[in-house]
C-alpha cells in the first residue's frame, strides 16, 4: 500500500479525508491518498496566487534550473514512477515506459523551448515609433487530468506552465492519483519554490467545481471528455479565463486498396489495444475499401487472438484491463447494442476466459458496423475494432467527416496524391498518413467537440503565455 499526501504551497500536506486507489486487474486496494475538499482546493489557488509575482518575474534561466532539478529528481525516482503507474492502472509494466518518460522529456524541451524564444519586433509603416510584442506569464494554471496517461497527461501540463512562468495547481483523476502525488513528493524534495507546483485531488464535483468556479486561475486546462469539458467552461464563467482542452474523440482510420495491409493492421491494431483502446486518439472506426476487406479483415483477427492480457510485471504482456466496471459495462453494452443492430463480432466480446477477475476485456473486433450503431457514433474508449467497408471514396469522405468530434484521424495508401487529397478533406486537428507519431515537440490538438488550445510543441506556451505591445515614439 502506497500513501501520499497533498503539495500544496511547498509543503506536503495531510487531511482527515483519504481515498483508496484500486488496482482494476486484481480490484484490491494498492494505495491511500490524501484527498482534498473544497478547503483544500482554495487553499491550492491562493497558494498559486501569492506564487505567482515572484515567479512571474523569475529570470528564465532561474526557472530552468528548477525543472531540471526536477527533471533530474523525475530520473532518479523513475521505478518508483513506473510502480505507481503499474499499480493504479494496471499497465503492463514496458508501458509505463512512455508514461513516464513524456515528463522527462516536457520539463527538457519547455525548459530549451523557453530559453531560445525570442521577443518579437513590429514594423512601424510611418518611421514614427518602434514596437515589441512582449510575451509575459499569464497567471495562476489550473489542470485537470485524465486517468488514462497519469503521467504523460501530467507532463503536457507542467512543463509550459513552469517555463512560462506560472504557478499551477493539477488536479488528476482520484483514479489514478498515486504518481501524481509522487511528483508532489519529488517537487517537495528539491525544495521548489512554495505554490509554483499544487497537487490535489478529490471529488469532481467539489473539488474540480471549486478550481473552476474561482476567480484566481487565469488559464482552465483540461483532458478528459467533451462533456467534462463543457461542464468545466460553465462553472469557469464566474470570470474571464482562456481555457485549453483536449476533448473526446472519434478518429476515422480509412484503408484505402491500395495500402499495405500488414502496415495498416499493425498501426491500426498497435495503437487500438495499448492501454486497453482508452486512448483519444486511437482509430474509432476503421473504414476499409470493398476489394481488401477480407484480407485486411483476416491480418486484423489474427494480430487481435496474439495480444497477451493480463497483469504481470514479470510476464510479457500486451495489455491490461480497462480502468473500472462503468468501464467495461459500457465497452460490452457498445457492442451488444452493434450485435442487436446487425454487426458481427469476429472475436473477442466480454472478459477473457483467463482473466475472470478485474475489469479485463477481450481485444475485439466487429464487421458489419453501421451508423445506426451507438459504437459507431459514440467514443469506444476500449480494446475494441469497428469495421466498415467502402466503395466510394467521395462518400467515405463524408461518412469520415460525419461527427461533432475532430481530434485525430488516419490515412492508409501509397499514392502521396490520394494522401494529399485526404489530408485536406478530412476535419479533423490531426491527420496520421501510414503509421503514427506522438512526441513533445509536435503539436496535439483537436477542432470541432475535440477542444481549444494545442498540447505539445511551442504552440502549447501561448495557452500560458499573454502578449503586450510596447510602442515608442521616436520624436520624444
Amino acid at each position: 500500500m502506497l500513501s501520499k499526501q497533498l503539495y500544496i504551497g511547498g509543503k506536503l500536506i495531510t487531511t482527515g479525508s483519504t481515498t483508496k486507489v484500486l488496482n482494476p486487474a486484481t480490484l484490491e486496494p494498492v494505495g491511500e491518498i490524501a484527498a482534498a475538499g473544497i478547503d483544500e482546493a482554495n487553499l491550492a489557488l491562493e497558494a498559486a496566487q501569492d506564487a505567482f509575482p515572484v515567479w512571474s518575474k523569475t529570470p528564465v534561466t532561474e526557472r530552468v534550473c528548477w525543472m531540471h532539478k526536477l527533471r533530474d529528481a523525475v530520473i532518479e525516482n523513475e521505478q518508483h514512477l513506473r510502480e505507481c503507474l503499474h499499480l493504479e492502472m494496471a499497465k503492463p509494466w514496458q508501458s509505463t515506459k512512455d508514461d513516464y518518460q513524456m515528463l522527462v522529456d516536457s520539463l527538457n524541451f519547455y525548459a530549451d523551448t523557453m530559453l531560445n524564444l525570442e521577443q518579437e519586433s513590429l514594423t512601424d509603416k510611418e518611421g514614427t515609433h518602434s514596437h515589441s510584442l512582449r510575451r509575459e506569464p499569464l497567471g495562476v494554471a489550473a489542470a485537470f487530468l485524465a486517468w488514462n496517461y497519469p503521467l504523460l497527461n501530467l507532463a503536457y501540463k507542467l512543463g509550459p506552465a513552469m517555463a512560462a512562468g506560472c504557478p499551477i495547481v493539477i488536479k488528476p483523476s482520484v483514479k489514478t492519483p498515486l504518481s501524481a502525488y509522487a511528483v508532489g513528493e519529488l517537487c517537495q524534495k528539491i525544495g521548489l519554490p512554495a505554490g509554483v507546483v499544487n497537487i490535489i485531488s478529490g471529488p469532481d464535483h467539489k473539488v474540480g467545481d471549486a478550481i473552476s468556479a474561482s476567480t484566481i486561475p487565469s488559464l482552465l486546462t483540461l483532458i478528459g471528455s467533451t462533456n467534462v469539458g463543457k461542464h468545466v467552461i460553465g462553472t469557469g464563467a464566474t470570470s474571464i479565463k482562456r481555457y485549453s482542452m483536449e476533448l473526446g474523440g472519434n478518429a476515422p482510420a480509412i484503408v484505402l486498396a491500395d495500402a499495405d495491409l500488414e502496415n495498416a493492421a499493425d498501426v491500426i491494431c498497435g495503437v487500438k489495444y495499448e492501454n486497453a483502446g482508452q486512448i483519444c486518439v486511437t482509430p474509432n472506426r476503421v473504414f476499409i475499401a470493398e476489394q481488401v476487406a477480407e484480407q485486411f479483415i483476416a491480418k486484423v483477427v489474427a494480430r487481435a487472438k496474439a495480444v497477451k492480457v493480463g497483469f504481470d510485471r514479470d510476464a510479457d504482456i500486451d495489455m491490461g484491463p480497462v480502468m473500472d466496471l462503468a468501464s467495461w459495462n459500457r465497452i460490452d453494452e457498445l457492442v451488444k447494442d452493434a450485435q442487436a443492430k446487425g454487426a458481427t463480432v469476429l472475436v473477442g466480446g466480454g472478459k477473457p476466459e483467463h482473466c475472470q477477475t478485474g475489469y479485463f476485456y477481450s481485444p475485439t473486433v466487429l464487421v458489419g458496423v453501421t451508423p445506426e450503431m451507438r459504437i459507431y457514433q459514440e467514443e469506444i474508449f476500449g480494446p475494441v475494432i469497428s469495421i466498415i467497408t467502402f466503395d466510394s471514396q467521395q462518400q467515405v469522405l463524408i461518412d469520415a467527416n460525419d461527427t461533432d468530434a475532430g481530434l485525430s484521424s488516419f490515412i492508409f495508401t501509397q499514392d502521396l496524391e490520394q494522401a494529399e487529397h485526404f489530408a485536406s478533406e478530412l476535419r479533423f486537428g490531426e491527420v496520421q498518413v501510414n503509421g503514427i507519431k506522438y512526441a513533445i515537440n509536435l503539436p496535439h490538438l483537436g477542432i470541432k467537440q475535440s477542444g481549444v488550445g494545442v498540447d505539445c510543441s511551442v504552440l502549447a506556451l501561448d495557452d500560458y503565455l499573454s502578449y503586450k505591445r510596447v510602442s515608442r515614439a521616436l520624436n520624444v
